[in-house]
């Protein structure tokens, strides 16, 4: 489970969104666990960094539980703590972001160099800065009652996932 920021217009407040791709914006993370004198160099495919099946269970609790959830979407991950600029998000937006993040990276890669399977359900706490509501800043209060609204949905599409 991710709290992202929406960009792409229909990734409103209280949606959630199974991503499909992630573009990483981070630095000074560690992102990979083969590094240093003992740990060769492994590289690993990320093409598509989530687990299609794991996307697909996720996908398929989501509507077995009446929870509408959007299918795909490509999840930016900026390095935080601090939100983004408008300006920043405007970036992502030119990139092909439909969301933002800050905790997607570097777990999708460890997952990956791990072999374990990862996906992500992401809940949309607020529209990312700049555009529309979000004009004139973010409100935090606001980002609460949205997550605080949602995450009884998260836990119903989770426990569906792990009952299947």
């Amino acid at each position: 489970m991710a709290t992202v920021g929406g960009i792409r217009a229909d990734c409103v407040a209280g949606s959630l969104v199974v991503p499909d791709q992630i573009v990483d914006y981070t630095w000074g993370r560690r992102h990979t666990f083969f590094e240093g004198v003992e740990q060769p160099v492994t590289h690993v495919d990320f093409t598509w960094p989530y687990d299609a099946e794991l996307r697909r269970q996720l996908l398929g609790a989501a509507q077995r539980c009446g929870e509408p959830v959007i299918d795909g979407a490509v999840y930016g991950c900026t390095r935080g703590p601090r939100l983004e600029t408008a300006a920043e998000i405007a970036r992502l937006a030119r990139d092909g972001c439909d969301l933002v993040g800050m905790t997607g990276m570097p777990e999708a890669a460890l997952a990956r160099e791990a072999q374990l399977a990862y996906a992500s359900l992401c809940v949309v706490a607020n529209q990312a800065a700049g555009p529309g509501a979000s004009s004139g800043g973010i409100s935090m209060p606001d980002i609460h009652a949205v997550l605080e609204a949602t995450m009884g949905r998260v836990r119903t599409v989770l426990a569906e996932v792990a009952r299947a």
